[in-house]
């Protein structure tokens, strides 16, 4: 039997192993979970040099690929991301633990007392691309939530996500909680992402993580139920009573801070009335950033602009690319963000309390900002210690994916020897 045949009977082996943990960890204690984390943390802290170590093989990997420097980016674990994936871990081990918190309770006129109390779902399974933190925070939010957890990074990614799964294992260990509460699928074959979107009897959820390739694929062979993760098409409109150095410094942040997360700005909209009153000065911020600003109407007269293509609105460019138009009013740019969003994050810059409360209305968006910045799309920054997506569908889980949405939900009912007439 080759490698790829084998491929079949290890998954089904995780699968089980997954399962029989979540059993286990469904029950765990509060304080034994956080333990686990903590330990981790630990251990991603004294392996730091190993990790850095195992990732320079994942960045002579992606080089050999000709990925791109946004990508790169994404993919490079330095100390102090590395501090940021221990803050994160030990953030998700002190916060609140979810399971068994009531969050709703009444009495019926028949005398039944119900309660609704969070859950764990069971098995989470985690494909991702790139970014290796991705396998503490998945892992982190998983165990807090009382989830078994499959975790599937990107091929390129494997040698850091392998380091970093290594000590979540070494805190689970220490803790007393089985090792199999968190896995990763050690091996680059794609067989193993078939396996798990097939794995009805293992799985409960997929979450995807990643490009528009990745979220598709799921989305059309999955047999799992999935927690949709699309494109970050960012959008930020500057509104005709936007402080102007309020939206330079927001536009530039949203742009540029990170470009390959999909939180970083892809499209800007530029009130005519804004334009009018401030010319071009946000163009300009851009340019000087040393963004290329690829330019709709008449904002391509402006010199360092590229005339925009058609398909450049509505890309996810994770790159050092904006696309730019101007637009009539905030009913216009409404209108263009419906048509080529995906429903992710996006802002508007205004100092106008009924035209901001318009904005939130009519835009349907997992997130919408006003007068901040895109990039912190994160949920890390919404106070949720880590996040394991930014679901953009509408059914359970929406925005930024921490602990408790990891969580379903059941009914404890009490009576009193009562009966039903």
């Amino acid at each position: 039997m080759n490698d790829h045949d084998a491929i079949g009977p290890m998954m089904a082996q995780i699968g089980a192993d997954a399962r029989a943990a979540s059993v286990a960890l469904a029950t765990a204690p509060a304080e034994v979970k956080a333990k686990a984390l903590t330990l981790a943390a630990d251990a991603v802290w004294a392996q730091r040099d190993a990790i850095i170590a195992a990732n320079k093989k994942d960045l002579a990997f992606g080089a050999d690929k000709s990925l791109s420097p946004a990508m790169m980016d994404r993919l490079m674990l330095d100390e102090p991301r590395i501090q940021g994936i221990v803050d994160g871990l030990r953030a998700v081990a002190a916060q609140d633990d979810p399971i068994g918190a009531v969050t709703e309770e009444w009495t019926q006129p028949s005398g039944l007392h119900i309660q609704r109390v969070r859950t764990p779902i069971g098995v989470i399974g985690v494909i991702y691309e790139s970014r290796p933190n991705v396998t503490a925070d998945a892992g982190a939010l998983c165990l807090k939530s009382g989830n078994a957890v499959i975790l599937r990074g990107g091929s390129e990614s494997l040698h850091s996500s392998l380091a970093i799964h290594a000590c979540m294992a070494e805190g689970l260990r220490e803790a007393g909680l089985p090792e199999a509460c968190v896995q990763l699928v050690p091996t680059r074959d794609r067989a193993a992402v078939s396996a798990m979107l097939q794995a009805t009897d293992h799985i409960d959820v997929i979450v995807p993580r990643g490009g528009k390739g990745l979220v598709g694929l799921v989305q059309r062979e999955a047999r799992v139920p999935v927690f949709a993760h699309l494109e970050g098409i960012c959008h930020i409109y500057v509104d005709g009573d936007a402080d102007p150095e309020k939206a330079k410094a927001v536009l530039v942040n949203a742009k540029t801070r990170r470009t390959g997360i999909c939180g970083s700005a892809e499209t800007v909209l530029v009130d005519q009335a804004f334009r009018a009153k401030h010319g071009d000065m946000l163009v300009t911020a851009l340019l000087e950033a040393g963004v290329e600003v690829r330019a709709g109407g008449d904002l391509s007269a402006i010199d360092g602009t590229v005339q925009a293509a058609a398909d450049d609105f509505g890309q996810e460019f994770l790159d050092m690319i904006i696309a730019a138009k101007t637009v009539d009013g905030v009913d216009e740019a409404i209108a263009h963000i419906r048509r080529y969003g995906s429903n992710h994050t996006d802002a508007i810059i205004t100092e106008n309390d009924s035209v901001a409360d318009q904005f939130f209305r009519d835009l349907d968006s997992a997130i919408l900002m006003r007068n901040a910045s895109t990039q912190f799309a994160d949920g890390g920054e919404f106070g949720m210690g880590a996040e394991i997506g930014i679901a953009t569908g509408k059914l359970h889980a929406r925005g930024p994916v921490g602990a408790v949405q990891l969580t379903s939900f059941k009914y404890l009912v009490t009576g009193d020897g009562t009966i039903r007439p």
